[in-house]
């Protein structure tokens, strides 16, 4: 009888604060939906920013085309094609721009909303991307058979041979033509790099050159499919578009209807004595019904604005039901594995005809088909014993130095007939972590990458987002290998440090500043991917949380990053997935570092916030609410409980950037559903 009476109280206690949370839960959304406001506001700013760059460039005048005007881009392919004699640094130096242009197109589809994308854009741009790809590469070819028909003359003393290094920030280039054929001359390293090739006898006694282009970029690989909302998401926006529209509409005609009704009444008592003061006065009342309108104008796009800006934010947590394509055999899923490091494109070229000197001038026969490529191993052969007259090619390539390798590369070679990345056809692969070298056996020379899991940093043992100061904030990401420290300030994102096996690792990525998506970009480039997609719940355990709720979750953390620290918690995994936990403190600028901080264990579940009785050391999970607290419908009056007014108010005075900022860095991370 004593427990149930203290139950009866505790439910009588309970029912009371979800009374008071009802009741008070419209007031306390309207205000988090002003708060809210910040969104739409970056979101407006990120678009005026789109378009002041496209001023900026056409104001310029600088000769470089602007890659999202088809005509402009168009133009520049086409003269570039005309262009037939350029040196193979000329053709460097020009895919400076080529790369730049390629990754403005990558930025735009990237940066701009799915909802302000329009279907023939995305075709057109990523035309415009492949287009640019291949050109760039034929250019590669011509330049590298006007080099080879000059080969004799550029022949090395010692050996006869010719050989040439050509290194760029982009590219680097390892050309190697056999003149004097020698059939012990199997070996080749080219000069102050560990990188060559052991050939067979056939091949040291051809008429070859072998090429290694290594591209510290990825041309080869299929573009990624862009983002785009499902048609029930594009028809819920439009709905919402029209109501809002219609409302709009229908008050600005009433006003205009009231005051034609004051106007003709005013008209029809007053003589023509009084007709000028009442001219005055419709003059008077017609001033606010203009501004009016403008007013709601505002109001309704920036409405617009915040539905489409929540949908996207939604749309970058959906998960894939199933893969997107099925899988051939020794074919790579690029859903779980990713190429690192560029491409090695390993090519045996048939040696064109040398120049001849000839009376004073230079004779060369210049082939009409251009430059062949050497068929190894031939397509037909008689000889029984194949497989010893051409076996595999050993091949030594260097590992990228920016690229970071968690366990040993995996290799893959491209198939140009199926368009995909496949591991058959490679054997004996070996790699050399500290001296960034791997070797591996090739059947038949085409290109080659190095691919990693891309989920081999996830999930995350731990995670923390701290404030540094005003508008700035570290986000700390622990996995299995690595601690990775990002701060954010404003509309950017930098990688602070990187720790591999507990150690200090630099990175060429430390102290650049970068937008949000640019940054997110360049660590994957290096291996640091921490970013999960739709189709990574297929290959990581994760603790699944309703999209729904991790938005919420994640916009109201960024609302209050200014003056509020957040960090994991074990009970996250415990409750279900309409639930979140995570832990919350007060971190004021300036505090000292706490070493044991008291943190305050919070459950949210999208619509409902309450401090929780236990704590991580706890031995069971509970959801009890916490003594003398109550629930609330959002995160920002539950910490306004227990908050400084001084924490609040530096809350009121964030940045619309900086909360945008950090909002996209957690959707895209996943902290909540990805630890």
């Amino acid at each position: 009888m004593e427990r149930l009476e203290i139950q009866r109280i505790e439910n009588e206690k309970l029912q009371k604060l979800e009374a008071k949370d009802l009741e008070r839960r419209n007031e306390e959304l309207e205000e988090l939906y002003l708060l809210e406001a910040c969104f739409p506001e970056a979101e407006k700013l990120k678009r005026d920013n789109r378009f002041l760059s496209q001023w900026k460039h056409y104001i310029e005048c600088d000769g470089s085309p602007d890659p999202s005007i088809a005509q402009e881009i168009n133009t520049f392919i086409t003269l570039w094609k005309e262009e037939t004699n350029e040196t193979l640094e000329e053709v460097i130096e020009k895919s400076k721009l080529v790369l730049n242009l390629i990754e403005k197109l990558k930025l735009i589809l990237l940066e701009t909303p799915p909802y302000d994308l329009q279907g023939k854009n995305i075709i057109q741009y990523q035309e415009s991307v492949l287009e640019l790809q291949e050109l760039l590469h034929l250019k590669f070819n011509r330049a590298t058979e006007i080099l080879l028909r000059q080969a004799s003359t550029l022949a090395d003393l010692d050996s006869g041979n010719m050989e040439k290094v050509i290194q760029d920030e982009n590219v680097t280039l390892y050309i190697w033509a056999n003149l004097k054929k020698n059939p012990r001359h199997r070996s080749i390293r080219f000069s102050e790099t560990q990188t060559g090739f052991e050939i067979p006898r056939i091949l040291a006694t051809s008429d070859i050159a072998l090429r290694l282009l290594h591209t510290h970029y990825d041309h080869v690989t299929p573009l990624s499919p862009v983002l785009t909302p499902s048609q029930e998401h594009i028809s819920t926006v439009t709905d919402f578009v029209k109501e809002e529209v219609k409302s709009v509409q229908t008050a600005v005609s009433k006003d205009l209807q009231e005051e034609n009704k004051q106007e003709n009444e005013s008209n029809s008592v007053h003589e023509e004595e009084t007709k000028a003061e009442g001219q005055g006065d419709v003059e008077e009342q017609m001033c606010p019904v203009q501004e009016e309108p403008e007013a709601t104008k505002y109001e309704m796009e920036m409405k617009l604005l915040s539905e489409t800006v929540s949908a996207a934010q939604e749309l970058l947590l959906e998960n894939a039901s199933e893969k997107p394509y099925f899988l051939e055999e020794n074919e790579v899923d690029l859903c779980q594995f990713t190429t690192l490091g560029g491409v090695y494109h390993l090519d045996i070229l048939e040696l064109p005809p040398q120049c001849k000197p000839m009376k004073g001038w230079m004779i060369v026969e210049i082939l009409k088909e251009g430059l062949q490529k050497y068929t190894y191993p031939p397509e037909t052969t008689e000889d029984l014993e194949a497989e010893n007259v051409f076996p595999p090619i050993e091949v030594t390539l260097e590992v990228h130095e920016n690229v970071i390798f968690f366990e040993n590369p995996m290799v893959a070679r491209w198939d140009a007939e199926g368009k995909q990345w496949k591991t058959d056809g490679i054997s004996n692969v070996s790699y050399k972590s500290e001296e960034r070298l791997i070797t591996f056996n090739l059947e038949t020379f085409c290109p080659v990458t190095l691919i990693q899991d891309a989920h081999i940093n996830m999930p995350y043992q731990s995670w923390e987002l701290r404030p540094l100061d005003v508008n700035k904030v570290l986000l700390t990401i622990t996995t299995v290998f690595t601690e990775l420290q990002i701060q954010i300030k404003e509309n950017l994102c930098m990688l602070a440090s990187i720790k591999v096996n507990n150690k200090n690792h630099s990175s060429i990525l430390e102290e650049k500043w970068m937008t949000p998506v640019s940054f997110i970009i360049a660590l994957k480039k290096a291996g640091l991917n921490i970013f999960p997609t739709g189709h990574s719940h297929l290959y990581v355990v994760i603790n699944y949380k309703h999209p729904s709720v991790e938005v919420k979750a994640y916009r109201q953390m960024a609302l209050l990053s200014s003056a509020f620290a957040f960090c994991w918690s074990k009970w996250n995994t415990a409750c279900e997935s309409k639930k979140t936990v995570f832990q919350v403190r007060e971190h004021l600028l300036k505090e000292e570092p706490i070493r044991n901080p008291n943190w305050t264990l919070l459950m949210f579940s999208g619509d409902r916030a309450q401090s929780l009785k236990i704590n991580e050391s706890s031995d069971a999970f509970s959801e009890a609410l916490k003594e003398e607290t109550e629930f609330h419908s959002t995160l920002y009056h539950m910490v306004k409980d227990f908050a400084s007014q001084e924490a609040m108010r530096a809350v009121r005075r964030s940045n619309c950037q900086f909360v945008d900022s950090v909002c996209h860095m957690l959707l895209s991370t996943r902290l909540l559903s990805y630890s």
